[in-house]
């Protein structure tokens, strides 16, 4: 499937062809600048984030690496793969933004599983392999938009999750899918605490149509590598017209059901974080615009503010699937 370009992305950001496409020789140029250091970005640069330290079975490693990139040729500019992996929200490893780096190393991602439940005529607890078995996998470039109001331009790598509910065949009573993260306190060591914002596991749920849209993504991989713990090893959502809460990470259960599900950040302030989320600079979060955003890398001396567009750029593509609502009610 071709992933159309937003039209209003102007050709100065373009990553040029030949450096997209030479993506090892990108990644290398990279981490160089992580290993001197970016002056201005206002990041810190967690050292023990390199490349060599992500790594997982040597079949998961071969089918990223031979992953379809035909349909990435132009997008923004990359956010740099340190600042990808090292500012993250994953509320399991603590709450500020480089606690997932720190300390997601204890998490096991392998081997993995996943149950799938609920309304499809082939429910099980499937290893990760056979998931993906039989299905090539994609590269593609998304905006991830943030509802906290800053963003970044990820190379993720999974697969449709169209693709993949369909090994499983959605019966009739399928309105909703819902997922659920992992729960080990032992390898995620927010969950120990008694006294938390969210109670674990944490849960997000998609209208059937937004799941079966060609856009969303469930992603194993990023910049050419296994996805790193921090950034929701082995098997995450990816939505990208949708603020990134939505993209639940470590994903153990996935369920088909007929009524909207129970989501994480929903129950916990219902005014601030709609079932919906999409991304609208017309709708502000209560305690902060959306009109804006903050685009990664930044700093003091260059904040790169931009203007926030909505559905995060994707309208074109996903605008009729909200054809009649109000957008201001269902945020």
């Amino acid at each position: 499937m071709l992933i159309r370009r937003p039209s209003d992305i102007p050709s100065s950001e373009i990553t040029p062809e030949a450096v997209y496409r030479n993506r090892r020789e990108f990644m290398r140029g990279a981490l160089g600048l992580a290993a001197l250091g970016l002056s201005g970005t206002g990041l810190a640069e967690p050292a023990h984030v390199t490349d060599e330290s992500v790594k997982g079975p040597a079949w998961l490693e071969c089918k990223i690496r031979s992953a379809n990139t035909e349909n990435t040729k132009s997008s923004d500019i990359l956010t740099p793969y340190q600042h990808v992996t090292g500012y993250n929200n994953f509320y399991e490893f603590g709450y500020d933004k480089t606690d997932p780096a720190k300390y997601a190393d204890a998490l096991r991602p392998h081997p993995w599983q996943v149950e799938i439940a609920g309304a499809v005529a082939k429910p099980g607890v499937y290893n990760l392999e056979d998931l993906l078995k039989g299905l090539d996998l994609q590269e593609r470039v998304y905006r991830l938009r943030c509802v906290e109001a800053w963003s970044m331009v990820i190379p993720w790598i999974g697969i449709s999750l169209a693709d993949l509910l369909k090994r499983f065949e959605p019966t009739g009573a399928a309105k909703y899918v819902a997922f659920t993260t992992l729960v080990r306190p032992e390898e995620m060591p927010a969950q120990k605490k008694r006294l938390g914002t969210i109670e674990w596991p944490y849960r997000e749920g998609l209208r059937l149509d937004e799941a079966m849209h060609p856009l969303t993504l469930m992603a194993v991989g990023l910049y050419g590598k296994i996805l790193p713990n921090q950034n929701g090893a082995p098997l995450r959502l990816v939505v990208p017209w949708k603020y990134g809460f939505k993209s639940i990470k470590s994903i153990v259960k996935i369920e088909l059901t007929e009524h909207q599900p129970y989501t994480s950040w929903s129950a916990i302030a219902a005014k601030e974080y709609g079932f919906y989320a999409n991304v609208n600079p017309q709708v502000d979060h209560p305690r902060w615009s959306q009109a804006q955003e903050r685009r990664l890398p930044s700093g003091l001396l260059k904040p790169n503010i931009i203007p926030t567009q909505l559905f995060n750029g994707y309208a074109d593509q996903v605008a009729q699937l909200y054809s009649g609502m109000d957008l201001r009610k269902f945020y």
